[in-house]
């Protein structure tokens, strides 16, 4: 099944986070195949992925964000 470029972005973000699953994957790499722009921004993408983790980037959790939040609505 032919998908577009939107929807082999959506996928490559996907499995960027390991969500995408097998299928998902495996239309990505079908559609990488003939786009080019698509398969630059998979290994672009790729590489961003590869560089965040050895940089070891840590987020911050849910309850952290929401703490942050509710102090900022208080300062303004």
């Amino acid at each position: 099944m032919k998908i577009s470029c939107e929807q082999a972005s959506h996928i490559c973000n996907k499995s960027q986070y390991k969500e995408a699953g097998f299928w998902e994957i495996l239309r990505l790499r079908l559609h990488i195949l003939t786009c080019k722009a698509c398969a630059s921004f998979t290994k672009k993408n790729t590489a961003l992925t590869s560089l965040c983790e050895r940089a070891g980037l840590n987020t911050l959790s849910e309850a952290d964000k929401e703490s942050m939040k509710k102090d900022l609505e208080q300062r303004f």
